[in-house]
């Protein structure tokens, strides 16, 4: 939406980080984990731009787990509506590692 993006029409980058850390958590989440935060994000880089009206998609799956721990891939996609129609493959965007640790109440770390 308009809102969500910069002067140049395309998605402000922070937005997309948002995204990625709760397609992760999903996926933690299904996975087992019940409260999780986010540990970690590795280096993103941004293949393509996000312009105002395309549909974004995150796909997400486990790639580690360890006794708190999980690491979680995410991968963004986007794509115009107009490509729905077309048949046209959607356009990596950015993918992504995260780790997050499952924890208590209290904020430590709880075995999965």
């Amino acid at each position: 939406m308009p809102a969500d993006t910069n002067a140049h029409g395309t998605i402000f980058g922070g937005l997309i980080l948002s995204l990625i850390d709760q397609a992760g958590a999903i996926a933690a989440q299904s996975h087992g984990a019940s409260k999780v935060v986010t540990v970690a994000m590795d280096k993103i880089v941004f293949h393509e731009p996000v312009h105002v009206g395309d549909l974004i998609t995150c796909h997400a799956w486990i790639k580690s787990r360890g006794r708190t721990s999980m690491t979680v891939c995410v991968r963004v996609e986007a794509e115009a509506p107009i490509s729905l129609a077309k048949a046209i493959d959607p356009r990596k965007v950015t993918q992504a590692e995260v780790v997050y640790v499952q924890v208590d109440d209290h904020g430590r770390p709880l075995p999965l």
